[in-house]
């Protein structure tokens, strides 16, 4: 029974990416749900929740509200998340093509990790898509397995750039001790070279994400790169001090990292 079920659910997940032209594409075989729905429980428009938490209005919070578990399930992973993804890395191609070079090797383009360059929804979808209260034990144990998938949308860009001859950096909130796996996970998943890996060191325990992110790169800055492009998930990966020329921030109503 259950080889002839995980043979249904993955050709629906074929069948849902070849509608959307995402063949080769896919970040899991989860079974995908359909759309972002406009799910209205009783006194949270979950819609309008993740509006708020996407334009950065509601802040600070440690969990998604658990009347909302359905509906970021159904965001995360229906159609309307890559689509998301999609018009963000669209749009950052678009200005990166813009750009006049040095030609000097100078020019970097920062990229965040979690959820920005890897995708870590299989984990998610076993705690709530975020309506759990966040396990770092069991997070960590997710990735010394090494087994997130790439943001399509992500890789994409990712290669374009490096083709426009705009180097990448990776920083990342992960710490020094998980570097061998991530940078394994990261090459076998299409992110095949770059200029720096930036994790985080125990000098920052205690130190918020905004602080040590605005620390690194003014660092990369030191140096003499100039940061052309900035993308993250999170609104502390792309604010703060020496944030780049232009930011872009990736849909993640899972979490809030301060």
């Amino acid at each position: 029974m259950w080889p002839v079920l995980f043979f249904l659910v993955t050709m629906v997940v074929i069948s849902q990416g070849s509608a959307l032209g995402l063949n080769g594409h896919q970040i899991h075989l989860l079974q995908p749900k359909s759309g972002s729905w406009g799910l209205h429980v009783p006194n949270v428009s979950c819609l309008s929740w993740r509006l708020g938490v996407e334009t950065h209005n509601i802040i600070g919070w440690s969990t998604v509200p658990k009347e909302c578990e359905g509906y970021v399930g159904h965001y995360m992973l229906g159609y309307q998340y890559r689509s998301d993804s999609k018009v963000v890395a669209n749009q950052a191609l678009l200005y990166a093509q813009s750009l006049d070079l040095a030609g000097d090797g100078k020019d970097v383009w920062i990229f965040d990790v979690d959820e920005t360059t890897l995708s870590n929804l299989p984990y998610y979808a076993e705690h709530g898509f975020g309506a759990e209260p966040y396990n770092s034990t069991l997070f960590n144990a997710w990735v010394l397995e090494g087994k997130a998938f790439a943001l399509p949308e992500s890789l994409n860009l990712y290669e374009k750039l490096l083709s426009l001859g705009i180097k990448v950096v990776f920083i990342t909130g992960r710490g020094e001790s998980q570097r061998n796996v991530t940078t394994t996970n990261l090459k076998n998943v299409g992110y095949h070279t770059w200029e720096k890996l930036i994790l985080k060191s125990s000098s920052y325990t205690g130190v918020t994400s905004l602080v040590y992110k605005s620390s690194e790169r003014k660092k990369l800055e030191k140096k003499g790169y100039r940061i052309v492009g900035n993308m993250g998930d999170q609104w502390t990966d792309i604010l703060g001090h020496h944030a780049g020329n232009r930011t872009f921030k990736l849909p993640d109503p899972m979490y809030y990292i301060s």
